[in-house]
């Protein structure tokens, strides 16, 4: 399986929607544990890197350097 390449204030598409039905999520905390924000409601949800990693499909938007 291959490495997913991410970064903080990636704006990222997860497998499945939120509720609010938005599917784009921005990165706002990395560490051991991942925070992420819903760009359609702004709720966030924090998740380990391993489950973030399994169910992050693709980044969308690469934070600008």
């Amino acid at each position: 399986m291959e490495k997913k390449e991410f970064q903080l204030h990636d704006v990222v598409e997860m497998k499945k929607a939120h509720p609010c039905g938005e599917n784009r999520w921005q990165i706002i905390r990395m560490g051991m544990d991942i925070r992420i924000k819903c760009q359609g409601c702004g709720h966030s949800v924090l998740l380990p890197r391993r489950r973030f990693e399994q169910k992050m499909k693709k980044v969308l938007e690469s934070a600008p350097e």
